[in-house]
């Protein structure tokens, strides 16, 4: 089983709970964004079906923050290439809680994805309110997973166990 981390804004942090489960799960692939500070939609979108394209078999995508919504643009655009699901954690809402920079990433696709699903949501993140996060995945078809006051879930956060049991669920 192969994983592919679609990785937020600023990118990957040393020992994030992403390294520490790509470094777990044999076959998993992280990729870089060609500007991790300052995201383009349609580049970060390119390089997640670049990515895609070169995976053995259909994946199943973890996504964090900016990652989710490079996800769904992905699908809004006609992105079609296999994946066996995804685990969305601490998606970023680029419309309540605007932010220059990400701009570009509004508004949220709405629609229905053609695979399985998980939304983990924190009850303290400052970039989607719990409600919010419960709304989308009802949009979108996905399980909802309220994960307790994780904050937004970056490097400091360290293993994150509590999300594996929901990576599981999907594989």
């Amino acid at each position: 089983m192969s994983l592919l981390f679609v990785d937020g804004w600023f990118g990957p942090e040393p020992g994030d709970w992403q390294s520490v489960w790509c470094d777990r799960y044999p076959g998993s692939q992280r990729f870089d964004q060609d500007d991790w500070n300052e995201p383009v939609r349609e580049d970060w979108v390119t390089r997640l079906d670049e990515a895609l394209a070169e995976t053995t078999e259909p994946p199943v995508l973890v996504a964090h923050s900016l990652g989710c919504l490079t996800v769904l643009h992905w699908l809004a655009g006609g992105g079609d290439r296999p994946v066996r699901g995804a685990l969305f954690v601490t998606p970023a809402d680029v419309e309540e809680n605007p932010e220059p920079a990400l701009a570009g990433f509004a508004p949220i696709p709405r629609l229905a994805l053609p695979f399985p699903a998980v939304v983990a949501a924190s009850a303290n993140d400052r970039w989607m309110t719990p409600a919010r996060a419960r709304s989308f995945s009802g949009i979108w078809g996905a399980e909802f997973a309220d994960v307790g006051p994780v904050g937004h879930l970056t490097g400091a956060h360290g293993p994150w166990p509590e999300g594996e049991k929901l990576l599981a669920t999907l594989l």
